[in-house]
């Protein structure tokens, strides 16, 4: 097979090149022998070839056929486990082997991130920590806190399921094409029993209340909700209905959910 492979934009296709870079990853992802690791998109396989140093086995999930033929061809089954499958709809509670939760890394492609994130925070319980290459914007929307600007939906969903650690950037020119923003590496670990909030009662109820505020996040609350949340909620919740999306926690977003759904039910 040819060594020459073309980025396909479709895929959203940036390789990692800088083997410094390269390294500093590796040593972020504290690796142990025996541990369950699962690259998203290893692509030519600069990670993937790094961390297999470090590893008696590592899971792959890639969309590329074309990729996933070349990963096949340089290492055996024993090694690397190629999963040629679109990762926004992949199972990754298969990999789950005697009860060792994940340690899922890779580089995203940045035009999927963002709802590959909220397929991956389905499986938040089988997952022991994520390790992703992300445009540097949207780190800084998944790390926000309340009342600034780059807090919305994204912050308050990762932040509900798991610890946000921005590790580094890591700037274009150590990708072939270079992408036109700037990167940024973030740890992500599922909180597990050391919540610093209760689980939301309904979860899928809380997801719709995150959602509806920030569709409208100018609006006030009670504007924003109105079809949703009615006043009586908001006064027994203590929750000012004239505040904006962007100014709750994630507590009282747990909070107004949880009293919809008592009202509900």
């Amino acid at each position: 097979m040819s060594e020459h492979h073309i980025p396909r934009k479709r895929f959203g296709q940036n390789f990692l090149k800088d083997q410094n870079i390269i390294e500093k990853i590796v040593r972020s992802l504290h690796i142990k022998p025996h541990d369950v690791f699962v690259e998203i998109g290893p692509g030519l396989g600069a990670l993937t070839k790094s961390v297999l140093e470090n590893i008696d086995h590592l899971h792959a999930v890639e969309i590329d056929k074309d990729l996933a033929a070349r990963l096949k061809e340089k290492y055996p089954p024993s090694r690397l486990s190629i999963h040629q499958e679109n990762a926004l709809d992949f199972d990754f509670a298969c990999l789950v082997t005697n009860n060792k939760k994940l340690h899922v890394f890779g580089n995203l492609p940045y035009n999927i991130s963002t709802p590959l994130l909220f397929h991956l925070l389905t499986y938040s319980d089988s997952i022991e920590d994520l390790l992703f290459m992300l445009q540097k914007e949207v780190v800084m929307r998944m790390a926000a806190k309340p009342s600034t600007h780059d807090y919305g939906r994204l912050s308050v969903m990762i932040q509900y399921a798991c610890e946000v650690h921005p590790l580094f950037d890591v700037g274009p020119q150590s990708f072939t094409p270079p992408p036109k923003v700037m990167s940024c590496i973030v740890r992500l670990t599922p909180y597990g029993d050391n919540r610093p909030h209760p689980r939301a009662q309904n979860e899928k109820l809380f997801a719709r209340v995150v959602a509806t505020a920030f569709l409208h996040r100018r609006k006030t609350l009670k504007n924003a909700l109105g079809d949703l949340v009615t006043s009586d909620i908001f006064e027994q919740s203590g929750i000012d209905p004239i505040r904006r999306a962007e100014t709750l926690s994630v507590a009282e977003y747990i909070l107004l959910s949880d009293m919809l759904h008592k009202q509900l039910t």
